[in-house]
């Protein structure tokens, strides 16, 4: 047995913790550029009440309200020179898997000279950029948990992830009522999304066996939770475990990396700005059934997680957990269209080449070709 294992993140972890936002917050900086969405966190009241404790304690703010789900480079790079006019010392990222990405990469280009395209190419590298404070609203993307913002080029469409130890956050606070108010459609797009995290992270060729117990523990307690709250029966003990699965699966991708599904959905919703969720709910069934000989051991453990009875059956168990999710769903029915798979299984190979490595089967582009048709 021989791995390494390096994570410096801070989780400050429980419900109504949102309130220590200005208290933490204060601890790295006195005036801090709010990073969120156009109106989720406005019209749940989040925004103003984190605007009151960073008052509270000392702490001025600045809103940069303008982070779209698949969030683009120059998105983040307008937030950046937001918070560099306003003279900015901390970002505070309160929203979804894409506020939390933009927040990170601000946080980055606030003190990072060059493109950031060459950043998130490792053409060039740092170690430096602002501290980061996160609140998660949605228990999907794990951002809390890593170092990745994954940034949409709207020139070429390239999806892709910024990846270093400095977008780290300082601190995150957890806070499950912070997820409440979220849509049922949301609900299951990033439920799925965290459980693909945790199945890819896995089946990993460079899964460890930190990472191994955390993915166990996190799909079973989406397994447990994801289900109950999806059709009515709000318990805050399963809101809980579904953000708890959530962020273990930001940690153990930190770690161990995603694999093929994600590596197919970027080029997808990079191209067409589809609902990332939606996309790997669209892919993962297909990349399963195709890939169950390369890991049938832990591809067997998924299936018994998630209620089936061996590797055998595990793309099938997906689908009917993505069936009572209102989640079956095509390429096409997205808006992928035929033509448009040769550029993605290229831009696949392109962005997603680590994915495409670590993945316990190896694909080519045609075979990557065919798996997008399967699923179109």
């Amino acid at each position: 047995m021989d791995f390494s294992y390096y994570l410096p993140v801070n989780l400050i972890f429980g419900r109504g913790r949102t309130a220590e936002a200005g208290a933490i917050t204060a601890m790295y900086g006195r005036k801090a550029l709010v990073v969120t969405g156009r109106s989720s966190t406005k019209k749940s009241g989040l925004l103003e009440r984190v605007i009151h404790y960073l008052k509270k304690a000392g702490v001025d703010s600045v809103v940069f309200d303008r982070v779209q789900q698949n969030p683009l480079t120059t998105t983040a790079e307008e937030a950046a020179a937001l918070a560099k006019a306003e003279g900015c010392d901390v970002v505070l990222g309160v929203g979804g898997g894409s506020v939390l990405d933009c927040a990170k990469a601000a946080a980055f280009l606030a003190v990072n000279e060059g493109s950031i395209h060459d950043y998130i190419f490792n053409r060039l590298k740092s170690d430096q950029a602002l501290p980061i404070v996160l609140i998660p609203t949605t228990c999907g993307t794990g951002s809390e948990g890593n170092g990745f913002a994954v940034l949409t080029n709207p020139e070429n469409g390239d999806k892709k992830s910024l990846r270093c130890n400095a977008i780290v956050a300082k601190a995150s606070i957890i806070d499950s009522e912070c997820m409440m108010t979220m849509p049922k459609t949301v609900l299951a797009a990033v439920g799925f999304d965290a459980l693909c995290h945790c199945m890819e992270a896995y089946v990993s060729r460079i899964s460890q066996p930190l990472t191994d117990m955390m993915c166990e523990k996190a799909m079973a307690l989406t397994a447990a939770h994801l289900l109950p709250i999806y059709e009515g029966k709000c318990d805050p003990d399963s809101w809980d475990g579904v953000t708890l699965a959530s962020t273990l699966g930001g940690m153990v991708i930190n770690t161990a990396g995603v694999t093929l599904p994600h590596g197919m959905e970027h080029p997808a919703s990079g191209l067409r700005d589809i609902v990332h969720g939606k996309g790997l709910a669209a892919l993962t069934p297909a990349v399963t059934e195709a890939s169950i000989a390369g890991a049938p051991e832990k591809y067997g453990v998924i299936s018994r997680i998630l209620g089936g009875t061996g590797a055998e059956d595990c793309a099938g168990t997906i689908r009917k957990l993505l069936k009572r999710l209102n989640l079956s769903v095509t390429l096409g029915e997205l808006g992928i269209r035929e033509e448009d798979i040769p550029w993605m299984a290229e831009n696949c190979m392109k962005v997603s080449a680590a994915g495409i490595a670590n993945h316990p089967v190896v694909f080519e582009q045609e075979e990557i070709e065919t798996l997008y048709r399967q699923a179109l």
